[in-house]
């Protein structure tokens, strides 16, 4: 049951994005480019879409288990550093030339842009060397006599 829900979940949120206009990068790249011919309406979408997750998080907040008996877990409150900044910036840089970010991108592949899938095979490199990047070093071992 929980992954058919999660199928209908993805599905939901993929048709929304093509609804929106959030998979086509030049309606993307409008709403961001404020110095030029703005095209505002992508603000509408996110705003929603800030007001009902913000409603879903207030009501999550107080459960231990979701609806279909999964473990409710947030994730924990970090403070505010160079990463995030640096990141976040990395990412809206990303975003404004390619036009994409995830979500949409995963879309836009589904529905066969060619550029979709220069920019996910890119984001699937960044994650990787994110990960090599980011790996712990294995604990040293005692040497042995």
């Amino acid at each position: 049951m929980l992954a058919l829900t999660s199928l209908l979940a993805g599905l939901v949120f993929g048709l929304g994005l093509i609804v929106s206009g959030m998979a086509d990068p030049a309606k993307v790249r409008g709403f961001l480019d404020l110095f030029g011919p703005w095209d505002p309406s992508l603000g509408l979408v996110m705003a929603g879409a800030v007001a009902v997750a913000s409603v879903a998080f207030f009501l999550a907040r107080k459960r231990t288990v979701s609806f279909l008996g999964a473990a409710m877990e947030q994730p924990p409150a970090r403070p505010v550093d160079r990463r995030l900044i640096g990141g976040s910036a990395l990412f809206g840089m990303g975003w404004g030339i390619a036009g994409f970010c995830p979500g949409p991108a995963l879309v836009a592949l589904g529905m066969g842009q060619a550029k979709a899938l220069v920019f996910v095979v890119a984001m699937l490199a960044g994650m990787g060397l994110f990960e090599l990047l980011e790996r712990p070093e294995p604990p040293a071992t005692p040497d042995s006599p």
